[in-house]
């Protein structure tokens, strides 16, 4: 199979998939993205390099070299991880949600959509700090959609305080069961037995 019908036969599995997940059919999408993922992996990205410089002309000497354009391989790869990285959200398997959103943001690390989802999975594993800099990071450099990581991030702040009062609270109740000592593990003069008389006391075997 040539490069262009593994490129047309992605193109056509993602479409598939992205439709699935609209209908709600995650298994179905999830299916989907990963036959598409399997064709792009099976593309040498020599010969998409090489149709690309075939395209585009040399630049002038003395110019700066350009920077590595993407090719269309890298971007359904990254467009593809991040709706994968969506779909395990609906399963609530945030670790592979976290771990798409990832391999989202390796081919574009401005992906914001992976970078909300990356945040979510962590947040839900409790990583709250991490999650919370990565959502703040978000409304920092796309203000424009700033609104659901805003919403992300107070519902993630209350869930810490939450998970904050009720951890205190255990701490209370553990410290204060019987300042005494009773109860949590402390011995006493009275739990001390002396031996019957005829048994040896000293642990000796002989």
């Amino acid at each position: 199979m040539d490069t262009e019908t593994k490129l047309q036969t992605a193109r056509v599995n993602k479409a598939k998939a992205d439709e699935a997940f609209k209908q709600g059919d995650v298994k179905a999408a999830l299916l989907s993205y990963h036959t598409a993922l399997m064709y792009l992996k099976g593309i040498n990205k020599q010969d998409v390099s090489g149709a690309m410089a075939a395209n585009n002309p040399a630049p002038a000497e003395g110019a700066a070299e350009p920077v590595t354009p993407k090719t269309e391989v890298d971007e359904l790869l990254d467009k593809i991880y991040s709706n994968q990285a969506a779909c395990h959200i609906k399963n609530q398997n945030w670790q592979r949600a976290w771990e798409t959103a990832d391999q989202a943001l390796a081919k574009n690390e401005t992906n914001y959509k992976a970078m909300f989802r990356k945040a979510k999975a962590l947040g839900e594993l409790g990583y709250f700090e991490r999650a919370e800099r990565l959502l703040e990071d978000i409304i920092s450099k796309n203000p424009t959609d700033a609104a659901p990581s805003q919403a992300e991030l107070a519902r993630l702040r209350a869930l810490d305080k939450q998970r904050e009062k009720k951890t205190n609270n255990k701490m209370k109740g553990f410290l204060g069961r019987d300042k005494s000592g009773k109860g949590i593990g402390l011995e006493t003069d009275k739990d001390y037995h002396k031996p019957a008389p005829g048994t040896i006391a000293s642990g000796d075997d002989s």
